[in-house]
């Protein structure tokens, strides 16, 4: 920007000042650049574009989550989610249109991927999100979650330059400790993201610690298989001290066995860990449904038992198919 205003006979800091209402101030329109002159702001209009997002559709859930569905610069649409707690307000955002992976339990992997989102597409749906929170809950987003649509994995550049953006000073400021990036286990990445130094945490989508059970639950694994995923963990934990949170939903006749239970129970033992245990949120009539609390109480009795912390995730916003595995565009 500050080569650009140079080249066309301005000073170079008129580039700062574009920057900040972009990103800081997250702005949709030229006219917004109040400090800019009029000239200038025509000038950006002939050279440029902002493909900002567009929320087309906001639902609010009964438990106050709400879910957008964002029109983006070329008609597509992804959804995020607000969720919030008494004490907090989460933004689970999406990093593609659609999904690179297959898992059978998901809404949005039916959808196939489309197109990875752009690092600023990423950024305005935190943007639209911490407005919502302003405006409903007095307060500001206080937490983020890669758990939209899509594998943030495999938009691995635009995600990470979606965070540096969103933790940046130049951006919204936000903490890396309070972003949490959510992966199916792509192994190769995990190891990248160790190296690459990233400051946020890492959950993955287990689902199962046995290869069989896990490659049915998500084809896809099967280029990415337990030992190796095992490596990558210890890998990212040697590297960065940080825990690895897994993401575990327990299904009827699929992983609720004992043989299931105690095959979890010792994956957790190869690092550093919590187990949070989602409950499901089907998306048809299908072999995929809700575990019996029964089931539950043994996972955590036997994680327990083993002194690794557990805890239910109860869904939110299944009301406006806003829960986990739901995101599927349906409007």
């Amino acid at each position: 920007m500050r080569d650009f205003f140079v080249a066309n006979g301005d000073k170079a800091f008129r580039g700062n000042q574009v920057y900040e209402w972009l990103w800081s101030k997250a702005s949709h329109s030229f006219e917004d650049m109040t400090n800019v002159s009029k000239e200038t702001r025509t000038m950006l209009e002939t050279n440029f574009v902002i493909n900002h997002i567009k929320v087309d559709q906001m639902q609010r859930s009964e438990d106050g989550t709400v879910k957008n569905a964002v029109r983006l610069h070329d008609g597509l649409i992804v959804e995020s989610v607000l969720i919030p707690t008494e004490t907090r307000t989460t933004a689970c955002v999406s990093s593609q249109v659609g999904c690179s992976l297959d898992c059978n339990f998901c809404a949005t992997a039916r959808l196939k991927r489309m197109r990875n989102l752009e690092p600023g597409e990423i950024y305005d749906q935190v943007v639209a999100i911490d407005r919502e929170s302003r405006l409903y809950y007095n307060r500001p987003l206080s937490n983020i979650v890669f758990m939209g649509m899509g594998e943030p994995l495999m938009n691995y550049n635009n995600v990470m330059k979606a965070i540096d953006m969103i933790t940046s000073e130049e951006g919204l400021g936000m903490s890396p400790k309070r972003i949490t990036v959510s992966t199916s286990g792509v192994s190769k990445m995990i190891k990248k993201m160790a190296d690459d130094d990233v400051k946020f945490k890492l959950a993955v989508s287990l689902h199962s610690a046995i290869e069989e059970t896990r490659n049915h639950i998500m084809p896809f694994t099967k280029n990415f298989q337990l030992p190796d995923l095992k490596e990558a963990l210890q890998y990212w934990y040697q590297k960065t001290k940080s825990k690895i949170t897994y993401e575990y939903v327990v299904w009827k006749g699929i992983n609720d066995d004992k043989a299931s239970i105690d095959a979890l129970v010792k994956f957790c033992k190869y690092v550093p860990c919590k187990v949070n245990l989602i409950e499901y949120n089907p998306i048809d009539d299908g072999e995929f449904q809700q575990a019996s609390d029964e089931a539950i109480d043994n996972y955590i009795k036997a994680l327990a038992k083993n002194d690794i912390v557990a805890k239910v995730r109860r869904s939110r916003g299944k009301d406006i198919d806003a829960a986990c595995g739901q995101l599927a565009n349906k409007s």
